[in-house]
């Protein structure tokens, strides 16, 4: 529980700085080196990493010190906190207001920032005269929105969205997207923009296989 919620929790917060970076590189650009210096770019991670990790420690600590004396069969593919709780004999009213707090300032007030970044992005792309400078502006943009919209939508959801009658099969589905179908897509999403990823695919192909060179169709769409 403890590893899976710092790992969410840092990731909510290293997708906001992936979107602050595209903010100041789209509409800043050339105040870029001096915004995003190399104290900036060790200061966001580390920072992301450090609130994760103190997020995780404190709920777990928390949940560590509920009581369970009824049925210890989680109704879940893995020790999910709301399902936990759920679980425990003693009153979990601090649990759930802490983690409602979490989710509010932890993932939905930073996904408000990245909307807001990427409003400030389009409209400066817009006024991108050349239409080859627009494609590459929403090219750099894409593959962070993609991930942005599965990976923060599914568990905020997950955990903001009232219950009803069937919402833990809801939130098993949900769970599955962003813990499962997110991690998978990340590599394709990523990497097949990277041209060095697209360049190394390339040189394998004609050195080993010599099939057509998707690799090099891919980079030049």
């Amino acid at each position: 529980m403890f590893f899976f919620t710092f790992c969410v929790g840092t990731e909510f917060l290293l997708l906001t700085s992936m979107a602050y970076d595209r903010y100041v590189a789209i509409c800043i650009p050339l105040r870029y080196t001096t915004i995003m210096s190399k104290v900036t770019c060790v200061l966001l991670p580390v920072a992301s990493w450090l609130v994760g990790f103190l997020t995780a420690l404190i709920h777990s600590l928390m949940v560590s010190f509920a009581s369970f004396c009824g049925s210890q069969d989680i109704n879940h593919f893995y020790c999910d906190l709301k399902t936990v709780i759920k679980l425990a004999s003693s009153d979990t009213t601090h649990i759930e207001t802490l983690l409602l707090v979490v989710c509010i300032v932890l993932g939905l007030f930073p996904f408000l920032l990245i909307l807001t970044s990427y409003i400030f992005i389009i409209s400066t792309i817009v006024k991108i005269r050349s239409s080859k400078g627009r494609m590459k502006a929403f090219s750099s943009c894409s593959s962070h929105l993609t991930v942005v919209i599965l990976f923060y939508g599914t568990p905020l959801s997950s955990y903001m969205i009232p219950e009803s009658e069937h919402s833990q099969e809801k939130d098993k589905l949900l769970s599955l997207l962003y813990t499962a179908v997110v991690p998978l897509l990340n590599p394709l999403v990523y990497s097949l923009r990277n041209n060095d990823v697209m360049s190394a695919m390339k040189n394998i192909n004609e050195k080993y296989f010599r099939f057509p060179s998707v690799a090099g169709n891919i980079m030049n769409h």
